[in-house]
């Protein structure tokens, strides 16, 4: 077949199956692209056009590959095509048209035993779906897509609560991992809030506020609290349902050591049995001086509580309670004793010392200063300065200006807070939190269309594009600059935007792009899994497995920030290197321990192909393996994935007994039919490689023989290097190569998985990028400029 990596014919061994079943695959790939054009949107002309074409070109194919499984009322699956004889009985639904191109070209099917399409055949049917995708989706509005509400991932929100509140501190560290989806660890779909995540960010909330907002020393406070049952007495008392009865005069006391001179709060809870006109009455003395009398109602039901300040000295003091009028009557005359008694249920001494006033202005951190930059004066009360604050704190946190109800309530919270005694700074501290485990923070939050009617689509608001902008290219929220051209609505006018991605691109905080972006399509962060046989590689250490990742980022990095083609991720003739990873090479000349660009001239290296983070990442422990070298190249370089292995057929390891080198086992493990069709495709793209060995270091011999890297393409085209195989990528497949990055890019920036009607996007991205050759400022800013970054739509289902 005419496989897009290398655009010739791709011949070999296929699939073994039944005739029917495996002429399935094809044919219900055939029934899906004829099922999916709606015709009711395409010109007349075009709909002639196509006419003609499905009946000279179209309905043969089907019929000699397809009509065989599904036709007549017996059709496998339940499917029928050989009633579709219009082309718009043919165009009713709408799937992603990609995966039919893609499995077309990887030349899944037909089967052996199946009448096999011929190299134009195939293409011709690739063009005609591509096209007819182009005419009907490109041509009008096509759907931008909807993104579902995503959380910020960990990294994000680091970098979000370092911008916001200036705080170098790391509660993301603690986090649960995030989960990826296609590839990356920003997708909304993937997102999820676990209850574990939740309670990580409350306690992350109250860390953070306490750190960032000071607040006065707390007073110091004194406090001795006494039952009934614990006071000493002396006199007429007993012990009666947990207080101390007096039935007669007598004296309660309690003794404490007090830690200074000052104002203690004394508080009795009591109860009396009045008899008489007079109340019960309790004195109250600091050791021998009566300091007060108090009238005790005649409730023990009901006990009430009796308090008095008093201003005692520093030292052991002695406070009594007496009960001073008792009176008492027998029984006489059949009348019943008259008693008055006082009862006794709580004693509790309370002292509170100031910790001070407002700390000075100078011992204030910056990042206080940043967020309670007003506070309560003589020219302005509480709430006008509780309302500043979090006015701009709280639009600070949520992206845009914070709406009315919300800032009310957040107000509300903190007033609250203040008038139960806590200063101003703790009631900021409480409404930082709010704002903290606010959905408005956690989550990137974006207004679904006006319409609910199919097809409507709208521009971001200017917050929504700020956000999505700073997240792309900074894993962080929007600054002030970005944030201010927001809020008077230019982000959009003129080249503002254009001088905003080059401005981004050049700040210190782009390097969240090339650590977040570039490890994860390169697949970096699978290093560290990596753990290669001691004894067969004793150069391989941990310190070596962290270079050589800060080696890949680095070139990365050099090559965004010198605004380089990005074909030269694949043949660039240098790299960044230290002295340590430099002899890990076997390069002389590298000086210290910072990276430093060095030439790869009259070396067997250049690009990422041969740098040790790719090339370990995708080797065994114990071997190279050309089979994950392919299919990496084909997932990440070429867009192209192979499909998952057939049901059943064990990896290479697991066959049993495979003899002779590593290419002799892969070609007895090709004699399967049911390995051969992606192996022919994976294998010499690995094979190319194999000069390097499992940690990234060049050879010529393994285990005294030869190394052979030879292998040919699907295509005929024979590699024998890593420069040969460079060249396919750079020179025959330069397209692809774009078209994979850009695809990748896009779908990081827009934190989902890309849709068959992104199609149309990435075509017109690509179509901008060939007079710039293909730059990394213009792929940026053209998906920057793009519908699917610039608008929200809706997800659609495919049927």
């Amino acid at each position: 077949m005419q496989h897009p990596v290398f655009n010739s014919e791709n011949s070999g061994p296929r699939a073994s199956r039944t005739r029917r079943h495996r002429q399935a695959g094809l044919c219900v790939l055939c029934a899906v692209w004829v099922a999916t054009l709606g015709a009711a949107r395409l010109p007349a002309a075009d709909q002639a056009l196509r006419q003609r074409e499905l009946e000279a070109k179209v309905a043969p194919l089907l019929s000699k590959h397809c009509y065989g499984c599904h036709s007549g009322a017996e059709a496998d699956a339940g499917l029928a095509l050989d009633h579709f004889e219009t082309i718009s009985s043919y165009l009713k639904s709408r799937v992603v048209w990609e995966k039919v191109i893609e499995k077309l070209q990887l030349d899944a099917m037909p089967p052996p035993d199946a009448s096999e399409l011929a190299p134009a055949e195939r293409q011709f049917l690739v063009t005609w779906i591509r096209d007819t995708i182009n005419d009907f989706e490109c041509g009008q509005q096509p759907n931008p897509g909807s993104v579902t509400l995503r959380r910020l991932n960990a990294a994000e929100y680091q970098n979000t609560i370092q911008a916001l509140l200036g705080v170098n501190y790391t509660p993301a560290a603690n986090f649960p991992g995030d989960d990826v989806g296609y590839g990356f660890d920003n997708i909304g779909d993937v997102l999820t809030l676990p209850p574990m995540l939740m309670e990580k960010y409350l306690v992350a909330a109250e860390k953070i506020s306490r750190y960032v907002i000071q607040t006065p020393p707390p007073d110091q406070v004194f406090q001795a609290s006494y039952a009934g049952a614990q006071l000493e007495f002396e006199g007429g008392g007993n012990m009666r349902d947990g207080a101390l009865s007096f039935y007669a005069s007598g004296v309660a006391s309690i003794e404490e050591q007090l830690p200074w001179t000052g104002k203690y709060r004394l508080t009795i809870t009591a109860g009396g049995d009045q008899v008489g006109e007079e109340p019960c009455q309790m004195g109250i003395a600091v050791g021998e001086k009566r300091v007060g009398t108090l009238a005790v109602p005649n409730d023990t039901e009901s006990p009430q509580e009796f308090e008095i300040e008093l201003r005692l000295g520093e030292g052991a003091r002695r406070i009594s309670i007496g009960f001073l009028n008792d009176f008492y009557i027998a029984a006489k005359g059949g009348q019943p004793a008259q008693d008055r008694n006082l009862s006794l249920f709580h004693v509790e001494l309370i002292g509170r010392k100031s910790g001070g006033t407002a700390i000075e202005p100078s011992q204030l951190r910056p990042q206080h200063r940043r967020v309670v930059f007003t506070t309560p004066s003589a020219e302005k009360d509480s709430q006008t300065a509780t309302h500043k604050v979090l006015e701009r704190l709280a639009s600070r946190a949520y992206r845009r200006p914070v709406a009315t109800e919300e800032l009310r309530e957040l107000v509300g919270l903190a007033l609250e807070i203040q008038a139960a005694g806590d200063s101003f700074e703790e009631s900021i501290q409480v409404a930082m939190q709010a704002i903290l485990i606010s959905p408005h923070f956690l989550f990137r939050v974006e207004s679904p269309p006006a319409s609910e009617q199919y097809g409507e689509y709208r521009n971001l608001d200017e917050f929504e594009l700020a956000s999505r902008l700073s997240y792309f290219l900074w894993s962080s929220m929007p600054d002030d600059e970005l944030l201010g051209l927001a809020l008077q609505n230019q982000l959009r006018v003129g080249n503002n935007l254009e001088r905003q991605v080059a401005r981004m691109l050049k700040d210190e905080r782009a390097r969240a792009f090339v650590s977040n972006f570039a490890s994860q399509w390169l697949m970096l962060r699978k290093l560290e899994s990596f753990v290669p046989d001691e004894q067969m590689f004793p150069k391989w250490n941990d310190r070596i497995k962290e270079l050589s990742k800060l080696e890949t980022l680095n070139f990365f990095a050099g090559v965004l920030k010198a605004d380089m083609s990005v074909i030269r991720l694949l043949d660039a003739d240098f790299t960044f290197l230290n002295q340590e990873l430099a002899e890990f090479y076997g390069m002389s000349g590298v000086q210290g321990d910072d990276f430093v660009r060095v030439s790869l001239a009259g070396t067997p290296r250049s690009g990422l192909l041969t740098q040790a983070s790719v090339l370990a990442v995708t080797s065994n422990p114990t071997r190279t393996s050309p089979v994950k070298r392919g299919r990496w190249i084909l997932d990440n370089l070429l867009a192209t994935p192979p499909p998952p292995p057939p049901p059943g057929v064990p990896e290479l390891q697991e066959k049993g007994p495979l003899v002779g080198s590593m290419r002799q086992q892969l070609e007895q493990h090709r004699a399967d039919p049911n390995c051969a069709g992606c192996h022919k495709l994976m294998d010499p793209l690995g094979f190319a490689l194999e000069n390097f060995d499992a940690i990234g270091l060049y050879r010529e011999q393994e285990h005294g023989v030869p190394v052979d890297s030879s292998g040919v393409l699907p295509d005929g085209t024979r590699v024998s290097s890593a420069r040969e195989l460079q060249r396919v990528l750079t020179e025959q497949n330069r397209q692809k190569f774009v078209e994979c990055v850009t695809e990748k890019l896009l779908t990081y920036a827009l934190g989902r998985g890309l849709e068959y009607y992104d199609k149309c996007a990435v075509d017109k991205i690509l179509a901008t990028l060939e007079d710039s050759d293909f730059r990394f400022s213009a792929l940026i800013s053209a998906i920057v400029h793009s519908d699917p970054f610039q608008k929200k739509g809706e997800r659609e289902i495919a049927l």
